[in-house]
């Protein structure tokens, strides 16, 4: 099972400044990143991961999509290759805009 963060704890665990934040990989389609984007992301789409796996550190990954089933996948995906510390951030960029960013466009 994919372990999961909270938007309210993500934001948390994003200012403090004791700690080194968790790479934001959101994997959201173009068109979806042009609407909204939690800043500091780095944008790789779902269909692109398994290319682009070896841009990913060996470091704490939060995956973000728009309600949390694609970031789940992505972070099974990672999980099951090696990746060692991955989140799936739970209700995605939809509950980042309504319990962290109310200024956020939602869609």
């Amino acid at each position: 099972m994919v372990q999961e963060i909270r938007a309210r704890d993500l934001a948390a665990a994003l200012a403090d400044n004791s700690a080194e934040p968790p790479l934001l990989l959101d994997v959201r389609e173009a068109w979806e990143v042009q609407l909204c984007m939690i800043p500091g992301s780095l944008h790789i789409p779902m269909n692109l991961i398994p290319l682009r796996m070896s841009e990913l550190p060996d470091a704490p990954i939060v995956v973000i999509c728009h309600h949390g089933v694609r970031s789940a996948h992505v972070a099974r995906f990672l999980l099951d290759a090696g990746f060692e510390q991955v989140l799936s951030l739970a209700g995605g960029v939809e509950a980042w805009a309504a319990e962290v960013d109310p200024q956020m466009a939602r869609y």
